[in-house]
């Protein structure tokens, strides 16, 4: 069904747009509210830059594509469900553990411990990036070393973490989340421990599904509906249903690399076998450090691991972490090929933070291809400063933009980080000095990159210039024409942009009566 439905997708990509050819275009320039926005927006970068937060936390901002859901929870939330749920302190590491505790053997439990509010802060410290830079440790280190820290206080709080991402969303009027998440992925590696390994990757998968990979699938399904229904309950979305509960979430099955290859390949059979399964279920995404030794060492291989299921499995999403890397961190020799084997090996349609651009070999002529083949770029500004300590004038970020490669904000690990996306929106504008049109364009990005199901609005996205269809409409009309309503009855992406633009025009027609 995964590959008729594309099929069918594609097929009404190629009919609206010939209608282009025969329809007016709406025009782009922006309405009277809409420059009554940016001349607001203009005035508070230039004299009150502090209020630069409040504007773009109301601002409408597409979505969020660059998100681990374990990575999204403040260490607060952690701390109070490990009480609640009887864990224990391990001090010598401030590590979150299960039960048994032992307070005599440096592991009471949860509730003594917290009881000092010294030992709280310190928690919280350990389980984030908050104050690392007062500590002996890097950043690279710090940020890695909490998600161990913290793994005990998750573990069956899946639905509260998704809860937790969707109330934040809503609260900085974020309509639309893909979330990495790797449910299902334990039960992966041990399968792929048990199969072992095959260099006949067909033959393989194979292996895989004989031994158990659809029970897996099944399972994970089920993991999912139960983590959904627990968040919507936890949110009152039978009842109350804050706007947290129209927050549109999808999944990103989160392959973890740096695991022996067999182990690897299971997970990455698993995301794909998970993508054609269920719909909530939109693409897959290899995760953790790339500077692991595994992760280098079989780098080139993970990539042909997904090439090999993709001609299995057609019409997969592929996002990638590829480039999170910059010299000193790694050898040389290893800044020059991941982003290239990413989107030519792999097929990545997303690259999520891509720093090492310009290590790469030939690199402007990939970065030409990423701007013609519309292959976007996840920036990660806060993330990329403390674990890399890459930031300003020597982030990419503006050579991508003077190369056409589409971008789009998110904000990686929010709770690690400490952080929220309009916190990422603030810091691109005070460091690139971008307009209201750049941020809007960024907004409208994270949706037009969305693997949300169905075909664009846009029949050219940097222009804003919708399909023939929606041509003569104006954006975000809540009455569209029935051609641009039967395109948006088809297309959840199409759908969910039109939204967005509607948010826009209530953002825009908000500003004009906003003093002084």
């Amino acid at each position: 069904m995964h590959r008729i439905y594309r099929g069918l997708a594609g097929l009404l990509v190629g009919l609206t747009l010939a209608a282009c050819a025969t329809m007016e275009p709406s025009a782009a320039a922006p309405d009277s509210d809409a420059a009554a926005a940016a001349a607001r927006f203009e005035r508070l970068k230039a004299e009150r830059p502090a209020e630069l937060t409040a504007f773009l936390r109301a601002m409408p901002k597409g979505g969020d594509l660059h998100n681990h859901l374990v990575g999204t929870i403040y260490a607060e939330n952690f701390i109070a469900w490990a009480v609640a749920d009887g864990r224990c302190l391990i001090v010598a590491t401030q590590t979150i553990a299960p039960a048994p505790c032992d307070a005599k053997a440096g592991r009471p439990a949860m509730a003594e411990a917290m009881k000092s509010g010294d030992a709280y802060n310190r928690l919280i410290d350990a389980l984030s990036t908050r104050n690392y830079a007062l500590r002996e440790v890097s950043g690279h280190d710090q940020f890695f070393a909490t998600f161990a820290r913290f793994d005990a206080a998750a573990a069956g709080r899946e639905g509260d973490q998704l809860a937790e991402a969707m109330a934040r969303a809503a609260d900085q009027n974020i309509p639309y989340l893909e979330l990495m998440d790797s449910t299902g992925m334990g039960a992966a590696l041990g399968l792929g421990a048990r199969v072992g390994w095959d260099d006949d990757l067909s033959r393989l998968r194979r292996k895989l599904i004989d031994a158990g990979l659809p029970q897996i699938v099944a399972q994970a399904r089920t993991g999912f509906d139960a983590m959904e229904a627990r968040a919507r309950e936890i949110l009152d979305c039978a009842g109350a249903r804050p706007p947290a509960c129209d927050v549109t979430v999808r999944y990103l099955a989160q392959v973890i690399r740096t695991f022996p290859k067999a182990m690897v390949f299971a997970e990455t059979a698993l995301a794909f076998a998970l993508v054609e399964a269920d719909p909530r279920i939109v693409g897959l995404n290899f995760v953790a450090p790339e500077d692991d030794r595994i992760s280098l060492g079989d780098y080139s291989l993970h990539m042909r691991m997904i090439a090999a299921l993709a001609k299995e499995t057609p019409g997969v999403p592929v996002a990638l972490h590829a480039g999170e890397l910059t010299m000193g961190l790694v050898p040389p020799e290893d800044l020059r090929f991941h982003i290239r084997e990413a989107v030519e090996v792999a097929g990545a349609k997303r690259i999520g933070h891509g720093i090492d651009i310009l290590y790469e070999d030939r690199p402007y002529e990939l970065l030409r291809r990423m701007a013609k083949d519309r292959v976007a770029v996840e920036i990660n500004l806060t993330s990329n400063d403390v674990i890399l300590g890459v930031a300003g004038d020597d982030h990419p970020f503006a050579t991508y933009r003077a190369y056409g490669v589409p971008l789009t904000l998110s904000t990686d690990d929010e709770g690690v980080s400490r952080i929220d996306l309009t916190h990422e929106y603030v810091r691109a504008v005070r460091t690139y000095d971008l307009s209201y049109a750049d941020v809007k364009a960024l907004s409208r990005n994270a949706l037009t990159y969305a693997f949300l199901a169905g075909i664009s609005l846009w029949a050219d996205p940097d222009a804003a210039r919708p399909l023939g269809a929606c041509a003569r409409d104006r954006l975000g009309d809540p009455t569209p024409s029935e051609p641009c309503a039967a395109i948006l009855g088809r297309s959840e992406k199409a759908a969910a942009q039109w939204k967005l633009e509607a948010a826009f025009a209530a953002f825009e027609a908000a500003q004009t009566k906003v003093a002084p």
